[in-house]
């Protein structure tokens, strides 16, 4: 399909620029760097540091009022509670927030503030909370569902917006994720070219947004399809017809949140004009390195689920290459990443549009084998309540064996469980349980299975602009991270946030473990035992082979006193 492009719109097509500018028909003007409409990313080196004028990260926070998007969800929460606290002299945080389930949104906004999360501002500067302002409004809904009022007072205050709402359900149909993800970011793209005195938008995607290739750079790549003609087609089409057609427009992308994700990077090239923008690409984002707390996390997605489930004794196969990277990035290093990166688009005025891919894949990686040996050795030293079985796990690529191995360990036990609770008059649940284990899995299997490179030397750069008392403030550097230290902490952190457990029930609980670890090698024990008989009574010639081997060995027994 081909694209249209404004005056200022920039598409950076690393590698591929004549063959994309042939597709939208469009060329790059002979320059070195792939571009389209004189335009490039903002590639740059750390000048900052030799200027006598540099103003801090929190200097610049300095009576400014931010707007943020997606503010209840994982990575909002650990943004608002950081500008709090490391920007002191902030003005106002607003808060677009959806009205739910008959839930107003000052209610909503009580709700998050009493959150664990906002323990240490609630403790030492509770009057920090007060800033945040809630805005009623929809990320699905014409101009944002928020009222004539609250888009003037925005318009008149704001000078950062934080724009990271979005479904991240990999599942998600075509329709939601297209009006969420796209629609969602051109409306406040709109509403942003109202705002007086805006000096950064920072726009929340993924690095996996272009996952249909190996290597990824901190630059926009062509898109598959025209974002107009996508938003175009959800409006007229039936969604089942929307439903049958998603696997073919996705193409080698593995879902529709990784497929809108791409086209809302493009749509805000071209929608955003002259607005000062620059674009964060985290990897997989789980819980937090240090702050507010260490392995701090609020949800199961990813691999969080998994992890759990391994905990719970639930979950032991997995399609997955152990000598893969496993880029993930916890959830602080993304936030102290995207407040720098608004500070730096601010205070360096440019045309260009920067891109920032924060990962830890290519400056401190970790391997999946690595990364689930951490897991296992810590979900056993501080096992959860409740575990039902031993903790194991097998990374495997076989996926025939992976298949069987999965029904044995996951769901025969799970379906004699059920049979049990019938009979016991209860309601059966454990297959249900599987069923939803293995759905995430299947989510998550594709990126377990691919492996990419994900460039980031943008951000490497903007660390270099940053003063040292900057960098130990908003520490973005994954150099820093001590990876099985950190997992030992994540573990501790989901068994006390989100399975609500104390560190008092540990040594109840180690004590379990060790029961159920007996249990275990006595259970391999007696199915090697069983499996053996099975095949002595069913292979005559297996029953003499062993026949024959006892009298040899009763043979040589005899001998040895006359050696």
């Amino acid at each position: 399909m081909e694209s249209s492009q404004s005056p200022r719109e920039t598409l950076l097509l690393n590698g591929h620029a004549e063959a994309a500018g042939h597709l939208l028909g469009l060329t790059n003007g002979g320059s070195n760097m792939p571009q389209v409409g004189g335009m490039k990313t903002d590639h740059f080196n750390g000048d900052d540091l030799s200027s006598s004028s540099y103003m801090s990260i929190p200097q610049f926070y300095a009576g400014r009022s931010v707007f943020i998007t997606g503010g209840t969800g994982f990575m909002g929460k650990v943004l608002v509670e950081k500008l709090l606290r490391s920007c002191p002299d902030i003005k106002n945080i607003y808060l677009l927030i959806r009205p739910k389930r008959g839930q107003e949104v000052s209610a909503r906004l009580n709700e998050l503030l009493n959150a664990p999360l906002f323990e240490t501002l609630r403790r030492e500067k509770p009057k920090e909370l007060s800033k945040v302002i809630p805005i009623s409004g929809d990320i699905t809904s014409e101009e944002l569902g928020i009222c004539e009022n609250d888009q003037a007072l925005l318009c008149r205050t704001v000078s950062i917006v934080f724009h990271s709402a979005a479904t991240v359900k990999f599942d998600e149909k075509l329709k939601l994720s297209v009006t969420i993800n796209m629609l969602g970011t051109k409306r406040l793209v709109e509403l942003c070219h109202r705002m007086m005195s805006l000096d950064a938008l920072i726009h929340v995607s993924t690095a996996y947004c272009n996952c249909d290739r190996t290597e990824v750079s901190e630059v926009i790549y062509a898109p598959p399809y025209n974002p107009d003609d996508i938003i175009s087609m959800i409006n007229w089409l039936p969604e089942d017809m929307l439903d049958q057609l998603t696997p073919t427009l996705i193409g080698k992308r593995p879902n529709t949140y990784t497929f809108t994700k791409a086209l809302a990077e493009h749509m805000l090239l071209k929608e955003a004009g002259n607005l000062p923008v620059a674009i964060v690409r985290p990897s997989i984002v789980i819980a937090s390195l240090n702050e507010p707390f260490a392995g701090w996390v609020d949800n199961f997605n990813g691999p969080t689920g998994l992890v759990a489930a391994v905990g719970k004794g639930l979950f032991r196969t997995i399609m997955c290459e152990k000598n893969y990277v496993a880029d993930m990035v916890p959830v602080d290093i993304v936030i102290n990443l995207m407040i720098a990166a608004a500070w730096r688009t601010a205070t360096r005025k440019t045309d260009n549009l920067a891109i920032y891919n924060c990962c830890t894949g290519q400056r401190h990686p970790i391997q999946w084998g690595e990364f689930v040996k951490y897991a296992m050795k810590h979900v056993r030293k501080h096992p959860l309540e409740g575990c039902l079985w031993y903790p194991t796990g097998v990374l495997r690529m076989n996926r025939p064996l992976n298949a069987a191995h999965g029904f044995l360990v996951h769901y025969l036990p799970a379906y004699i469980l059920d049979i049990v609770a019938r009979l016991m008059g209860k309601k059966p649940f454990m297959a249900n349980i599987q069923n939803k284990i293995a759905k995430a899995v299947g989510c998550l299997e594709y990126f377990a299975t691919h492996q990419w490179r994900f460039k980031d030397d943008n951000v490497h750069a903007l660390l270099n602009t940053l003063s040292q008392k900057d960098r130990e403030t908003f520490v973005f550097d994954v150099r820093t991270i001590d990876w099985e230290n950190y997992v030992e902490r994540y573990v501790l952190g989901y068994r006390e946030f989100l399975f609500k457990q104390r560190p008092e029930s540990l040594p109840a609980c180690r004590k379990r473990m060790m029961r159920l670890y007996y249990l275990h090698q006595l259970t391999k024990v007696v199915a090697v035992i069983c499996t053996w008989r099975f095949l002595m009574a069913h292979s005559k010639r297996l029953n003499a082979l062993w026949t024959a081997f006892l009298q040899n060995v009763f043979k040589l027994i005899r001998l040895i006193p006359f050696l």
